[in-house]
């Protein structure tokens, strides 16, 4: 095996992102700070004495209602992660300690591209280690009434996005595209969350979406958009669904190897379908490049010798 392939990354540098979180509507900051090989991601609180990390994996997650909440907020957790996650995933960050002064994560203009602008501008650091990657060995399917989600073996990492609303403006659209860094920058990173206008003012009374505004959302009202600068793509929405879904994929622990597809799918089925491959040790196996050799065996006693899994697992 040739060293120098598809070694694992951090970045080049720390570096601090600001902004205010979408639920709580108070200033939110984090910083990226560069880690080792087999670390994975890390998120840490430094708002709370003596904060236990908590590595960004699905069996952590505590909440999928509105977002995607790692641990518990009032604590050491945090809230929001899908979209830096995405970003990560999306451009090829192995290994970080995200640093975070608060509950909930900064939400930028309501998309991932903040975090990709700074990953590049700081760049990449390859490390003295293979990266490693789940490869999906059998279909594993979730359904929910009409919606329903799958993982399908494949030949790369590839996601198709499937939603379907009973409002005209949106209706049915799909986003189906390999992912790479190239894709994600060019074609999911700039997609904003959207949103009800009657829904927000619904979950502004209840204390949540607090944060949320013009500049960090698409807002829909009467079957049209308010934002006057209207959307960035026509299918902005569901590029921005397909942009959550690999947000919380990347929750995996590892880069996939698979096809997933969903149709009205979210985050509550995102999250289902990890659930479900890590249920059947036999779904998956953990291989590393170039020649996607397998490394590891998996416990097939239960979920638990999975649950653990990260870079540097074998």
């Amino acid at each position: 095996m040739t060293a120098y392939v598809d070694r694992q990354t951090t970045l080049a540098d720390q570096v601090t992102l600001t902004g205010i979180g979408v639920h709580s509507g108070k200033p939110a900051s984090i910083t990226l700070v560069p880690a080792e090989a087999g670390v994975g991601i890390v998120f840490t609180r430094t708002d709370q004495e003596n904060s236990t990390e908590v590595p960004a994996l699905w069996n952590k997650v505590s909440a999928t209602a509105l977002c995607t909440v790692l641990g518990d907020p009032s604590s050491e957790g945090v809230a929001t992660v899908e979209h830096l996650m995405a970003a990560l995933f999306g451009m090829g960050v192995d290994n970080l300690i995200v640093e975070i002064d608060g509950p909930e994560m900064p939400v930028m203009d309501g998309s991932s591209v903040a975090f990709v602008e700074a990953i590049e501008q700081i760049g990449l650091k390859r490390l003295d280690r293979g990266r490693r990657y789940l490869k999906v060995k059998k279909t594993v399917r979730v359904d929910n009434g009409t919606a329903w989600c799958e993982l399908h073996p494949y030949n790369g990492t590839k996601f198709d996005i499937t939603i379907d609303f009973d409002t005209p403006l949106i209706g049915r659209q799909q986003f189906s595209s390999d992912i790479t860094p190239d894709v994600f920058r060019d074609e999911l990173s700039r997609a904003r969350t959207f949103g009800y206008v009657k829904d927000v003012e619904q979950l502004w009374k209840m204390g949540f979406a607090l944060g949320s505004s013009l500049e960090n959302s698409v807002a829909i009202a009467e079957d049209k958009v308010l934002n006057p600068e209207g959307t960035r793509w026509p299918d902005e929405f569901a590029r921005h669904k397909a942009l959550d879904a690999v947000g919380d994929l990347a929750l995996a622990g590892l880069p996939i190897l698979g096809l997933y597809r969903s149709y009205k799918g979210g985050h509550k089925m995102n999250h289902a379908i990890l659930v479900k491959l890590f249920e059947d040790p036999s779904a998956f196996e953990i291989v590393e490049s170039p020649a996607f050799r397998k490394v590891g065996q998996v416990d097939k006693g239960g979920i638990a010798a999975a649950a653990a899994f990260g870079p540097d697992v074998s």
